[in-house]
């Protein structure tokens, strides 16, 4: 396995608060790696940390053998971070086309759209000329990922993509997780709470307990580690 992701003890506080405690994980080449745990636990804060949109405190973050963990957000996607935040985010006055090429802004003017894109979730070519705010919750997250992933990043971020969408978009949008893991060519970090849809696509796992990595291991592994009581509310 090609580590992609090196995550070593970071700290991270929030005014007086201690939000990530002394976190380590690794993300692979072609395997998700997926991060679990009750809310509030420090999940979304740690995929900040990672992107670089909230400082760490200590700790050290490389990607692809190189340390960032002093690079800006934009720095950070340009060495290859794909981002999708929890509540999509998208830019609701654009049209999708619009949306997607701001995930090309770094790219020299004139970079098309790959129009792998369209063939991961059609509907996007359906709606092109459509603004963002017009889409259903669904199309907005497939749209979120699409963006994410137009300038074809090395390390996939999303936080919590299942949250409000309905289930047949769930499974669309699990199976191009484990299709774009299958190529081998990109790590792929998942927060998620619904534990199904993490079981079925995690090759690996990570639970958090109070900012702290409480559990990991292999996803096969799963329910014997009793991963689902670690995390039940």
């Amino acid at each position: 396995m090609v580590s992609m992701l090196n995550v070593k003890n970071i700290n991270q506080y929030y005014g007086g608060s201690h939000i990530l405690r002394d976190v380590s994980l690794q993300a692979s080449l072609g395997r998700v790696t997926v991060i679990l745990g009750r809310n509030g636990v420090g999940k979304t804060t740690l995929l900040k940390s990672l992107m670089g949109l909230v400082p760490i405190k200590t700790g050290s973050i490389e990607l692809d053998g190189k340390p960032i963990q002093n690079a800006t957000p934009y720095e950070r996607a340009r060495a290859g971070i794909g981002f999708v935040p929890q509540g999509r985010e998208i830019f609701a006055r654009l049209t999708v086309e619009e949306n997607l090429r701001m995930g090309l802004a770094y790219k020299s003017a004139g970079t098309p759209i790959p129009p792998e894109l369209f063939d991961l979730f059609p509907v996007l070519r359906q709606m092109l000329h459509r603004r963002g705010g017009d889409l259903s919750g669904g199309q907005q997250q497939q749209l979120a990922i699409a963006r994410a992933l137009a300038a074809a990043p090395k390390l996939l971020m999303l936080d919590e993509p299942t949250e409000g969408i309905q289930p047949s978009i769930i499974k669309d949008i699990g199976c191009v997780i484990r299709m774009l893991a299958d190529r081998g060519d990109m790590a792929i970090v998942l927060v998620e709470q619904y534990y199904d849809f993490a079981q079925e696509l995690a090759d690996d796992y990570v639970v958090m307990e109070r900012g702290c990595v409480r559990a990991s291991g292999q996803g096969r592994e799963m329910e014997a580690d009793g991963v689902r009581q670690l995390v039940a509310i």
